[in-house]
């Protein structure tokens, strides 16, 4: 069956290629797929990415914007909807970002997973740790050197020293890979402004599912337009590719759920796992033209 009967629209200016990009979780077994699928476009001028993303790891997430600018001069994001966590990063190294009324982006903090008490299931970010200080001033009255003094031995209680140090490794890896994207995205900015653009989205806001819009980003200083025709066009390419992948397709698809999605008007394919099944399985489908 063929898909994505609107790509065209992207690229009747005969300069410009576009690419669906959607996953549920960035990870490193999208790479190859994505590679092959850009070679087979060869190098562009400019080079549209509908994205469509839930998160992921963030080193991926760094891989995926350098290998967009080795085959493009000018990456331009186009986020009808969902491109939080992970996606956010990933989208720094774009050197624009077309956001509509319902793009999703979100803080980047580092999570690690875990348990609780109860053995169950669980994931904190760092910025919870950073803020435990402020949390005794505010909440309990103390003074911030003494709060500071009393958050360590508290903290090493309760949390491994070497969990601590992991999330300490965590945030300087994220605030490097988004001041290396950003160095692509607006290389004409100071190296202080780039800097501030990470801190903001790394410890500005204080929940990590807390929902960035377009604007938002804008006024922490990064190149995010608006454009109808552009936004309208992808959003019903975002609503297509919901109909591909994502948890709902189980019902639809007794191989599984499919989890990503990669598609040029070359073709497509989409990955189908089965839950606790890694890596799952890749199968091309046609693009209309």
């Amino acid at each position: 069956m063929s898909a994505f009967p609107g790509l065209h629209l992207f690229e009747s200016d005969g300069h410009s290629r576009v690419l669906v990009l959607g996953a549920t979780h960035l990870e490193c077994e999208l790479l190859p797929v994505l590679h092959d699928a850009l070679r087979r476009m060869g190098r562009v001028q400019r080079l549209d990415v509908i994205a469509y993303c839930r998160g992921g790891e963030v080193a991926v997430a760094r891989r995926i914007g350098l290998l967009l600018h080795r085959f493009a001069e000018r990456v331009r994001f186009i986020v009808p909807h969902h491109c939080q966590s992970a996606g956010t990063v990933m989208a720094l190294a774009a050197h624009e970002i077309v956001a509509g009324p319902l793009a999703m982006f979100s803080p980047i903090d580092p999570h690690l997973a875990g348990t609780d008490a109860s053995g169950e299931a669980a994931a904190m970010s760092a910025l919870d740790i950073r803020m435990f200080p402020k949390l005794a001033q505010d909440w309990f009255g103390l003074d911030e050197t003494a709060a500071r003094e009393r958050a360590l031995p508290l903290l090493c209680e309760s949390i491994a020293p070497a969990a601590l140090t992991a999330f300490y490794r965590s945030t300087l890896a994220v605030r490097q890979i988004g001041e290396e994207l950003l160095a692509l995205h607006m290389p004409e900015a100071s190296q202080d402004a780039r800097s501030t653009i990470v801190e903001t989205l790394l410890f500005g806001f204080h929940a990590h599912d807390y929902t960035l819009t377009g604007e938002d980003l804008r006024a922490i200083g990064l190149n995010v337009q608006g454009d109808p025709a552009l936004e309208d066009a992808a959003w019903t390419i975002v609503a297509e590719l919901r109909t591909r992948m994502g948890p709902e397709t189980r019902k639809a698809n007794p191989r599984g759920w499919c989890d990503a999605l990669v598609a040029t008007r070359d073709g497509g394919f989409v990955r189908t796992r089965q839950q606790d099944m890694l890596p799952g399985d890749w199968h091309a489908f046609d693009v209309a033209s």
